[in-house]
Order: structure tokens, then C-alpha cells, then sequence
């Protein structure tokens, strides 16, 4: 890769920020498309972000991406939001319009999508209802990416009920909250399963569920991807289900960031999963 003084530079904010693949992510793109372009990871404090959403723009950054713990905060920070944002209520990503002016949005919901159709062709939305399992800020992108796409019923349970009560008020009467100790009666007559906990991560307890009651031709996907397959995954494929791991997601939510950095809709194939695999870090 090379990298001139004309180089368009983006960048990714965390705290810390040295586990996020996101970096080989958009080197690898950059190199492959020979773009003259940089995507640098900073650590960033939480107590110093406002400061750097200030200063980046000033020294040449044409937008970044945000991760753990600034997703939340950068809704205030940002001087305009895009309905999708501001529905989830999250950022991941800050683009300097040509004004000047910080548009946040969230692409969240857009990969989790793009790779659901991607692993599962066949997935019908308007088939039979969907269930999410979790109520935090992955669960409000997917379940707004679900009820997007079409998909009439959608059926919540989290550990926390109020939590799933949340997403009720936010998202209407297409959602509705199931009690955690009958999460696994919810998946009767499902047409998709939905993992948005960290359950079943690594270093985490497995996602408890008895899939028996979930018909055998839904998919079944989570958005963990260390391991790649989870129990959750590997129990679904015995039993013949179609399952999507949860690397799609990170790898389709980012084509929108770079695209508005370098203008061009990268390519989400093979090759591009091994390049990130192999990068080591989640």
C-alpha cells in the first residue's frame, strides 16, 4: 500500500481500540482497490472524545467509526443523525459533510441485514415471526433492520423484562416482550432466531435454549463471531437449520463507512474473511 500527502485518512475511536479488526478490514480493501487512503485506529478516552470529534475534521479526517464505550455518547456530539441513528440510538459512524457538518449514523442494522440475506437466501421476512434474543444496543439495530425488512411479528425476551419492555416503546406494536423462562416456547412457528447477547462468546456461559419448538427450516443466527460457531450455531446445523455466523454482520456494516470515506462500495467475499480472520484480534 502507498500512501502519498493527497491520502484520504479515516479513522476508528475506541477505548480501547487495539482488539478491533476493523483496521485490517479497511487496509485490506484499500489494498486491493490500490486507493491512496489510510484507516488508523485511535484510543481514545471517553473524556477526550468530544475534543477529537473537534480536531479530526480540522486536520484532514473525512470521517470514523466508533466503537465500545462511544457509540452512545456520540449522538450528542454530532450535528445531525440519520433516522436509522437516531431509532437505534447509537452511532457507529461520523462522516465531514461537505459543510463541514458531523452526520452520525448507525450501519448496524444495515449489515446484520445484508449478511442475513447473504447466509440465508431463502429467508422469507414476511414468512412468520422473527426472535431476537437480548435486549441491548445490537438487539434495537437488528430489531429496526427486521421490522425494515418487513417482518410483521417480532418477539423479544431478554434476562432484564423491562429491557425488552424498551424496545416495545420504541419500535410499536410489530414487537412484542416474552418472558425470559418462556424464550424457548417463543420459538414456535418461527421463521428466524436471533442471538444479540454476548452468550455463547468467548470466555462467556452458552446461550441456554432448547431449540426443539423452532421449525427446521428458519435460520438461526447470532451476531457473535469468536467463536465463529457458536454452541448456539452448532446446535442449530445438527439439527438441520440454516445458520449465518456473525462475522457477515461486521464485515457488511462496514462496505457503508467506506464507502462514504473512499467512495466505493467494497466487495464482502471469501477472500475478504480469510484477510479478517486471520487478523487475530475480535
Amino acid at each position: 500500500m502507498t500512501i502519498t500527502g493527497a491520502a484520504r485518512l479515516a479513522a476508528i475511536l475506541g477505548w480501547p481500540v487495539g482488539h478491533s479488526r476493523s483496521p485490517q478490514l479497511h487496509g485490506y480493501w484499500l489494498d486491493r482497490l490500490g486507493i491512496d487512503g489510510a484507516v488508523l485506529p485511535l484510543a481514545v478516552r471517553p473524556e477526550d472524545l468530544a475534543e477529537t470529534f473537534r480536531l479530526l475534521p480540522r486536520i484532514g479526517f473525512t470521517g470514523w467509526c466508533l466503537t465500545i464505550p462511544h457509540k452512545q455518547v456520540a449522538l450528542g456530539l454530532v450535528h445531525r443523525l440519520t433516522q436509522t441513528a437516531r431509532a437505534i440510538g447509537s452511532v457507529n459512524h461520523v462522516a465531514v459533510a461537505e459543510d463541514g457538518a458531523l452526520v452520525g449514523n448507525n450501519t448496524d442494522a444495515f449489515g446484520f441485514l445484508a449478511s442475513l440475506r447473504a447466509g440465508a437466501p431463502s429467508w422469507d421476512p414476511a414468512a412468520a415471526p422473527a426472535v431476537v434474543i437480548g435486549a441491548g444496543g445490537a438487539a434495537r439495530a437488528v430489531v429496526w433492520a427486521l421490522r425494515d425488512a418487513g417482518v410483521r411479528e417480532i418477539r423479544v425476551t431478554n434476562r432484564t423484562p423491562a429491557r425488552a419492555e424498551g424496545l416495545v416503546t420504541a419500535f410499536g406494536p410489530s414487537v412484542s416482550a416474552i418472558g425470559w423462562q418462556d424464550r424457548a416456547a417463543a420459538l414456535g412457528g418461527a421463521g428466524l432466531l436471533v442471538n444479540t447477547t454476548s452468550l455463547g462468546m468467548t470466555g462467556q456461559p452458552p446461550l441456554d435454549l432448547d431449540l426443539g419448538a423452532l421449525p427446521p427450516w428458519a435460520p438461526v443466527t447470532d451476531i457473535v463471531y469468536s467463536p465463529l460457531e457458536t454452541a448456539l450455531l452448532a446446535a442449530a446445523r445438527a439439527r438441520g437449520n440454516p445458520v449465518v455466523d456473525g462475522l457477515g454482520m461486521l464485515l457488511h456494516q462496514a462496505r457503508p463507512l467506506f464507502e462514504s470515506w473512499f467512495g466505493i462500495d467494497p466487495v464482502v467475499d471469501d477472500a475478504v474473511r480469510a484477510a479478517v480472520l486471520g487478523s487475530g484480534g475480535p
